[in-house]
């Protein structure tokens, strides 16, 4: 089996020990992202571009494995205030309209009490 490693450069990855995304044969693994912008290390207090932000870090991630967000076969939204959920909406079926993948949205605390989602995807390797 091959395995390819791919980073954002993000604090995090170093800090706690794990990859942006995880490449194993045809598959992409992407790790739970927020809504930072890893240049800055800012995030949005709004959920809707929080969640915005976070997609395009993983399509960031999904391009260098090879994949893309219309790859996805699934995703995992974890929000601390599922109520927050319905303003993410109009983002996810914009950047899900080819995909479509199979969803799942989870209420959990998350790390900090800024960060009001997190977003883990599975996709496969464009062919």
């Amino acid at each position: 089996m091959s395995v390819r490693h791919i980073s954002t450069g993000s604090p995090f990855e170093e800090k706690i020990g794990y990859s942006r995304a995880v490449v194993a044969d045809s598959w992409v693994f992407v790790a739970g992202t927020t809504g930072y912008d890893y240049a800055t290390m800012t995030m949005p207090e709004d959920v809707a571009a929080q969640c915005r932000n976070t997609l395009a870090t993983i399509g960031k991630a999904l391009e260098e494995a090879g994949s893309s967000l219309d790859d996805v076969v699934r995703v995992n939204y974890i929000l601390p205030n599922g109520d927050d959920f319905e303003a993410c909406w109009p983002v996810t079926s914009e950047v899900f309209a080819k995909a479509k993948p199979a969803a799942t949205m989870i209420i959990a605390n998350l790390m900090e009490a800024a960060m009001k989602i997190e977003i883990e995807v599975t996709a496969r390797v464009s062919k």
